[in-house]
């Protein structure tokens, strides 16, 4: 049966967990506030101009700051773009850390995006408009020194996210290639999503929600499954 990706009523959310986490200070307020002007900013100026037409005086300038104060805040163009994306790796992993330890490593990959899809985008509007992060994935596919970028880091995410299943399940990574295998099948299914989904112009989060859902519902059939139609 297909599992949709859907928060189920008992997931906190992103909201939920800031509600209990103590206020920040007025110069961390202050602090916040001119970085997440900063990456608005920068990801308006990557969306509209494309990202190498857009310098850091460009974003600075946008954000009414000085070059000197955008380096306070990323140490170069490239950490400004992927920052938010960043941000939204990091609930996916520590989801993936809080999945019950029964369960197989692809369902628990796949329980962490479900259990993190809404949360990721919660948290997501808390520094930029949802809407302009998802536009800016479409920059990065049609970008060459962006695509570059966003594949090395997957590279390392999965390299992350493979020790954090090792550790889940008793295993030595360096000695076992299943866990790097398994998150290998999942971040491929990811990315290949990612690049149909921003092929199609009008298609929105939800879109791509379900496009994740029906490929990781291939998977078992795609690795094990005949392929052939007739006998």
């Amino acid at each position: 049966m297909r599992r949709r990706l859907v928060r189920t009523a008992d997931t906190p959310t992103a909201a939920e967990g800031a509600e209990s986490a103590p206020r920040p200070g007025l110069r961390e307020r202050k602090k916040q506030r001119t970085r997440d002007t900063l990456l608005r900013s920068a990801l308006e100026l990557f969306t509209e101009r494309g990202y190498e037409a857009t310098t850091v005086d460009d974003i600075a300038e946008a954000a009414d700051v000085s070059q000197r104060t955008f380096f306070r805040y990323f140490a170069s163009k490239e950490e400004a773009a992927f920052f938010v994306s960043r941000l939204a790796e990091s609930h996916f992993v520590d989801a993936v850390r809080r999945r019950p330890p029964g369960e197989a490593p692809l369902d628990a990959l796949r329980g962490a995006l479900v259990e993190s899809w809404d949360t990721i985008g919660e948290a997501v509007e808390q520094v930029v408009p949802l809407e302009l992060h998802m536009r800016f994935y479409r920059v990065i596919e049609s970008t060459p020194a962006l695509l570059a970028a966003h594949l090395r880091r997957a590279t390392e995410l999965e390299e992350e996210i493979a020790r954090v299943v090792a550790v889940r399940e008793g295993l030595d990574l360096d000695a076992d290639p299943r866990p790097r295998v398994v998150v290998a099948v999942f971040g491929a299914v990811m990315r290949v999503t990612e690049r149909i989904w921003s092929a199609r112009r009008d298609a929105g989060l939800a879109e791509l929600r379900d496009l994740t859902a029906s490929y990781l519902d291939q998977v078992e059939l795609a690795l094990t499954g005949s392929w052939r139609t007739t006998p």
